[in-house]
């Protein structure tokens, strides 16, 4: 019995082993197989749906639906969105177009190329998804105009509308399945990640900050690389932003906050390096002494709580914090300083504990706790263009290239011509925004249907023939054949060339296929499309070797100059249009490739257009206006040393005045404003001066 027992649990034990190592081998490849399967269901739904309703051109709704599914939902939906707002406007541009040009087609198709032009623009000039709706107003125009025109290129004025709302039919019923079977199969966890990403951040920040002010060093520590790479990260928040838009209504209404959260970071990132400027650039032994004053005039509580400060913290009372982070940053505001160094300090860790109380707030917002004191208005944001260039030199290529592919089809009279100048249009729209990544993704992107031309041939003339059935489960089988591993790969694949190549199959392939209900598939046909498709892909490859994109290196080059030439125009003209919104855009446009020195660069000139407002302000109460201005001016002339010795005057002239007088801090306040201002020059002369480092 003994024995039995023994074996039993010897049995149990080598089960329970056998089933954690099964769990732990399953669980990396769970996530991916999973969309791989929603991908293949989205597909296949959206197909049955329009072989149910019986229109003439289905595998646009599986196409559709394959390009809305995302491996997170809230991107799902917040494409899908924008995708149905794209194809609206496409649809009507498409009706607009064909009754201005009802007879001639030379006309109509020049039209459809800047069409193509002005929405590769305003592509380039939006971001993320918003950006994705721009090229699919583009594409929808292409798609329509193209099966209007059809092999001969013979125009029916009379069947454009009801063509339209078919083919916008088709794409909508491939978003709305695609959403449902998201919807149904996920819950979203883009809020949950983007409250840990912004808590782990925001309490990285407050903890290197007060370490910093903490130092008992002889040495102040080296935190610049520390500070630039937390600018890249919250840079780099944006994606996962809009993704969290996409899944809550709730956070899309309270936009503003959140978006005042990301701002808070770099405003917290701003007062920190104001400080550590400051203190760099007096003697160890003041800069000892100042720290250690800063350090007193912090609450207890608040000093133990940023040196020992914790993302969890951060999680699960964010509400509580805020009004701590909040009231201390009144209380440095309200700080008598007695010196204008103490001043600016107080002042500039006032605005990092201001900027982490909003960061906080978007915190809680995540959360769904009660915002209470916090600001919890909704908030639109107002768009802001970084450069106009990139965008121009998008739009001609597609002008260009979109205008050729007609062009050739006129000449030559080729059958497949419409649909190469539907798919060269997509190629262009959609990929036009990466920049200095276009060529390379679109080389991938025509491997990618070079492979699926391969696929849909096996599946069309060797699957489906063999299963000797023409029924839908069949066709829904052999897609899954190649959906799923191709789903799991891309939710996998990290490296540019992975993902380009495997989104190319996932999209292309049911364009490929071409399923019709019944099924059935006709070798010429196949061949055309496939030949069409390729040769559409293949002139977007030259088009991008032909019209490269702006370099990184000049793309940040021009960031550079364009704020400093709007810094020199704030400066000379008091122009104050949404400075921080119109300097942060250009933060976020920064290339990847740009060093840290330009980053830092960019946000010296952010800092800088903040003081020299705040500074007017200030000054304007204290009637010493034209004091001020010949530093600005020298400022807007490029002559920093200048200026510096100008500001040095005007902190003399403040400095005779303030003492006994009434407006004592707020004289100590501009003085503190002055100093940050002539260390900000200092620092950055190179780049006030004559402009950004190569």
């Amino acid at each position: 019995m003994a024995n039995a027992a023994q074996a039993v649990a010897s049995h149990r034990s080598v089960i329970a082993r056998w089933t954690t190592a099964l769990a732990a081998a399953v669980r990396p490849v769970a996530s991916p197989l999973l969309f791989g399967l929603r991908l293949w269901a989205s597909v296949s739904l959206a197909l049955h749906v329009s072989f149910w309703l019986e229109l003439d051109s289905a595998f646009w709704a599986g196409t559709s639906a394959a390009i809305v599914c995302q491996p997170q939902l809230g991107a799902s939906l917040r494409k899908g969105w924008f995708r149905l707002i794209g194809t609206l406007i496409g649809a009507v541009m498409s009706v607009v177009l064909i009754a201005s040009f009802p007879q001639d087609r030379g006309l109509l198709l020049g039209s459809l190329a800047l069409w193509g032009a002005m929405s590769a623009l305003a592509a380039t000039l939006l971001r993320n998804f918003a950006a994705y709706a721009a090229a699919l107003a583009g594409y929808t125009v292409a798609i329509i105009v193209g099966d209007l025109l059809g092999a001969t290129g013979g125009i029916d004025a009379n069947a454009a509308f009801l063509l339209a709302v078919s083919r916008a039919s088709e794409i909508s019923i491939g978003i709305v399945c695609a959403g449902i079977v998201l919807a149904l199969t996920d819950l979203g966890g883009a809020r949950q990640r983007l409250a840990a990403v912004v808590a782990d951040l925001a309490s990285r920040i407050a903890s290197s900050f007060t370490g910093m002010v903490a130092s008992t060093g002889s040495v102040l520590p080296d935190t610049q690389p520390m500070r630039r790479e937390f600018i890249r990260q919250v840079v780099a928040l944006e994606p996962l932003v809009d993704q969290t838009l996409g899944e809550s209504s709730q956070i899309r209404y309270h936009s503003g906050v959140l978006q005042r959260a990301v701002d808070g970071l770099l405003a917290a990132l701003t007062g920190w390096r104001a400080v550590v400027n400051h203190l760099v650039r007096v003697p160890e032994a003041d800069a000892r002494l100042e720290r250690s004053a800063l350090e007193q005039s912090l609450p207890p509580d608040l000093r133990l709580l940023l040196a020992k400060a914790k993302p969890s913290r951060w999680l699960s009372d964010p509400s509580g914090m805020h009004r701590m982070y909040e009231s201390a940053a009144r209380d440095l505001n309200a700080f008598p300083a007695p010196t204008p160094a103490l001043r600016l300090l107080a002042d500039h860790t006032a605005k990092a504990l201001a900027g982490l109380a909003d960061a906080l707030n978007g915190v809680a917002l995540l959360r769904d706790i009660p915002l209470h004191e916090a600001r919890s208005e909704r908030g639109i944001l107002r768009p802001h263009v970084p450069d106009w260039l990139p965008a121009f030199v998008n739009a001609g290529r597609a002008f260009i290239t979109i205008g050729a592919v007609a062009l050739f089809w006129i000449l030559t009279g080729w059958p497949g011509g419409a649909t190469a100048i539907v798919f060269v249009t997509i190629a262009l729209l959609l990929l036009a925004p990466r920049e200095d990544a276009a060529y390379s993704a679109a080389v991938f992107f025509l491997i990618g249907i070079v492979l699926d031309v391969i696929f849909a041939a096996i599946a069309g003339f060797a699957l489906l023939p063999s299963l000797g059935t023409e029924s839908f489960a069949a066709l829904s089988l052999v897609i899954g054949l190649c959906l799923v591993p191709g789903g799991a790969l891309l939710a996998l694949a990290r490296k540019p060339w992975a993902v380009g190549m495997l989104t190319a199959m996932t999209v292309n392939f049911i364009p490929l296929l071409s399923p019709t209900s019944p099924v059935r598939f006709d070798t010429v046909q196949f061949y055309n499309q496939a030949l069409a498709i390729l040769g559409g892909n293949v002139a977007a490859v030259i088009a991008f070797r032909l019209f490269p994109p702006l370099s990184p290196a000049f793309r940040t080059r021009r960031l550079l100059a364009l704020s400093l030439r709007d810094l020199r125009c704030l400066a000379a003209e008091g122009r104050q249009s949404n400075w921080e919104g119109h300097l942060h855009a250009r933060l976020w446009a920064m290339p990847n490739a740009a060093t840290p020195l330009q980053r830092a660069q960019l946000l010296a000139a952010l800092a800088t257009g903040n003081e020299i407002m705040k500074l007017r302000t200030l000054v304007e109460g204290l009637g010493l206006q034209a004091a001020l201005t010949s530093a600005l001016v020298a400022l807007a002339r490029g002559e920093s040393a200048r200026a510096i010795a100008c500001l040095t005057r005007l902190d003399d002239t403040l400095a005779l005045r303030a003492a006994g007088s009434p407006q004592e801090q707020s004289m100590l306040r501009a003085r503190g404003s002055i100093l940050a201002l002539s260390e900000l020059l200092a620092q950055h002369a190179s780049y006030f001066d004559g402009g950004a480092t190569r």
